[in-house]
């Protein structure tokens, strides 16, 4: 960040007008930038990362501008103008742009392993096991896991593990090692920048309270993790009750204003795209026409919002008896789950395949969106047969009103697992806002153009 700072601070002089004071402003302005953002960076953000990495850009730009609004109305300035737009759109982008960019890289080299936080897991067997499946499994996080501390019933350490590389049973002298000790010892011979207690670990209260001056002492960072999955960071508050530290999770899927501005919204940009993608509309339609006997659109009956049913509108890419095949076909499926996709299904069209594997055939469902069925983000609409073999956990996705992309389509579509899919879809359904929909709507762009698991 400080390299972008230190770019736009390069250029400021383009745009300095002819008084020196207002100069020397601009430049204390691009000067004082790496400092501001210096100042919002919180403990921990190198461990966990930052929740807020371009709302901090903006807020300490906001600030600074606004005192050096302040003091060119006291002293007399003409500060407000053509070259404070041009600096600030000059900080503005380049601090966006290279924290991206960033961002990108460092989550690169952490799936490759190459770069990460080392990591040192403690708990029982168990528990140990879930947390280090449940980090290998995501790549959003910046914890490498280099070994783990496996504790016995009484809290002894009795096993250290480090990865690809088991060290055994610690000898029977080990047990004398206080837990804490052990730990410690652990972190030394491994290297690891951070221990994370697992959940039902007997590193609690005093213990744990010991374990994190202990840590501090050698340079350690202490992570807890709380065995909770897909809660996203808005809706987590650290905080003290009493002596005790407490983390209060919100409610999932927030109701009122946010979703009423969620269905307008969905219901402008669903008009708008009708209009926009019209022309196209007609050739797709003529090109089904021409392709195969039958109708150019597809109806077909889906489970909606709250188990509410709706006709969904799909342009057609089967062969007319598709439906009639389907149950010769159910041994064939390609999901280890109740939704059927076959990956080389014989009932689809030649230009069938081209419209599913852009997913030109979903076009006409802004139809469904602007008569409110639907939504442009949100779970899949799943089938009435697929619902009736819903436990609890699956219903769940019922909450949501079915869209035509989201996290299962962002994330892989019909490559994924059935369980992938459900949990990626009950995130979604949990943590829903409204950046979120549109950080899905842009990466929908890129999963519709490579075209990753459509078919």
């Amino acid at each position: 960040m400080t390299a972008g700072a230190a770019a736009a601070t390069i250029w400021v002089p383009a745009f300095m007008p002819d008084e020196p004071t207002v100069a020397v402003a601009l430049t204390v302005l691009a000067a004082s930038w790496p400092l501001g953002l210096m100042c919002r960076t919180r403990p921990g953000e190198a461990i966990l990362g930052s929740r807020r990495r371009y709302a901090d850009v903006v807020e300490v730009l906001a600030v600074l501008v606004a005192v050096l609004a302040i003091a060119g109305s006291a002293f007399g300035w003409p500060v407000l103008g053509g070259p404070l737009v041009g600096v600030v759109a000059i900080l503005l982008t380049g601090a966006v742009v290279l924290r991206f960019v960033t961002a990108r890289r460092e989550r690169d080299l952490c799936r490759r392993g190459v770069a990460g936080v080392r990591t040192l897991v403690i708990g029982r067997q168990a528990g140990v096991s879930e947390v280090t499946d449940r980090l290998a499994r995501d790549d959003d996080h910046a914890l490498l896991v280099v070994g783990a501390c496996v504790e016995d019933d009484d809290g002894h350490v009795v096993e250290t593990v480090a990865v690809g590389e088991p060290t055994g049973p610690h000898p029977d002298g080990e047990r004398e090692r206080t837990p804490v000790a052990a730990v410690v010892a652990a972190v030394l011979e491994s290297g690891a920048q951070a221990v994370c207690v697992a959940p039902e670990s007997s590193f609690t209260g005093q213990r744990l309270r010991e374990l994190g001056w202990a840590l501090s002492d050698v340079g350690g960072e202490l992570i807890v993790e709380l065995g909770l999955d897909d809660v996203a960071p808005h809706r987590l508050s650290a905080g003290r009750a009493g002596a005790g530290a407490v983390v209060h999770v919100r409610q999932a899927r927030p109701a009122g204003a946010p979703l009423r501005v969620k269905s307008v919204a969905d219901r402008l940009l669903a008009a708008v795209g009708l209009v926009l993608v019209s022309p196209l509309l007609a050739v797709i339609a003529v090109a089904v026409r021409m392709s195969s006997p039958g109708p150019v659109f597809y109806r077909q009956v889906r489970v909606g919002h709250d188990g509410l049913m709706f006709t969904m509108v799909k342009f057609r890419t089967m062969y007319v008896d598709a439906d009639m095949r389907r149950a010769e076909l159910l041994g064939g499926t390609d999901q280890d789950g109740p939704m059927f996709k076959m990956r080389l299904d014989p009932r689809v069209t030649p230009i069938g395949r081209v419209l599913r594997k852009y997913s030109l055939d979903e076009l006409p469902q802004l139809l469904n969106v602007l008569r409110g069925e639907m939504s442009l983000v949100g779970p899949r609409p799943p089938l009435p047969e697929e619902v009736d073999q819903y436990g609890p956990t699956e219903r769940r996705r019922l909450r949501a009103v079915p869209g035509m992309t989201g996290l299962w389509q962002v994330s892989g579509r019909s490559n994924l697992s059935w369980d992938e899919t459900i949990r990626l879809d009950l995130s979604y359904v949990d943590n829903w806002t409204l950046g979120e929909d549109a950080r899905l709507l842009a990466r929908t762009v890129g999963a519709v153009w490579r075209g990753t698991g459509a078919y």
